[in-house]
C-alpha cells in the first residue's frame, strides 16, 4: 500500500507542471484539437519512465548507488527545476497544432523519464507505475484545460508550488530511507 501511495504522489507532482501549463492552454485556446492534448500527454508519461527506469538500472550498477538515493537527488533536483521556473515567472507559447501538442507532451513528461530512472527504489512494477503516472497526468491535463476555461494563472501557480513542495518531501524522504 505504502509502495501505491508513493507512486500516486510522484504521479500527482509530476503532473503539476503539466496541470499548470494545461491552465494556461484552458484560458487561450477555443480549437478543438486541445481535446487530445491529454491523451498525448498520458502516452508521453506512460512511456517516459519505462524508458528511465531502462537507464536507471545500467546507471546503479555502473555507478554502484543505491537506487533510493538516486531517486531522492532525482526527485530534489525536479523540485528545484519547478522551483526555479516558478520564481523566473516564464511566460510559454504553445502553438496548437499536432507538432506542438506533441512538444508539449515531451516537454512536460522529461520529468517523468528521469523519476523512471530511480523508480526501483520504489517498485519493480514499472509498468502499474507507468500506468498510473499516465493516467494521473491525463486527468490533471485535461482538469487544467477544463479549469483554465473558467479561472485565471493564478491557480496554476499554486499548482506549481505544490508540486515543487511534494516533489522535495518525496526526495527527501527517498533519500534518507
Amino acid at each position: 500500500m505504502r509502495e501505491l501511495v508513493s507512486i500516486f504522489l510522484i504521479g500527482v507532482s509530476l503532473s503539476m507542471d503539466t496541470f499548470s501549463l494545461s491552465l494556461s492552454i484552458g484560458t487561450l485556446a477555443k480549437d478543438k484539437i486541445v481535446k487530445i492534448i491529454p491523451f498525448v500527454v498520458g502516452i508521453f508519461h506512460f512511456f517516459m519512465p519505462i524508458l528511465g527506469s531502462m537507464l536507471g538500472f545500467k546507471l546503479v550498477a555502473w555507478f554502484n548507488l543505491a537506487s533510493h538515493v538516486l531517486l531522492g537527488l532525482i526527485l530534489i533536483f525536479l523540485a528545484f527545476n519547478l522551483a526555479f521556473h516558478y520564481f523566473k515567472d516564464e511566460n510559454i507559447n504553445i502553438k496548437l497544432n499536432l507538432i506542438g501538442i506533441i512538444f508539449f507532451a515531451i516537454s512536460v513528461s522529461i520529468d517523468s523519464f528521469t523519476v523512471g530512472i530511480g523508480l526501483s527504489a520504489i517498485t519493480n512494477k514499472n509498468i502499474l507505475a507507468s500506468v498510473i503516472f499516465s493516467l494521473t497526468s491525463g486527468v490533471f491535463t485535461y482538469l487544467g484545460i477544463l479549469i483554465g476555461k473558467y479561472s485565471t494563472r493564478y491557480i496554476g501557480k499554486k499548482a506549481n508550488f505544490l508540486g515543487i513542495i511534494l516533489l522535495l518531501i518525496l526526495g527527501i524522504y527517498h533519500l534518507f530511507n
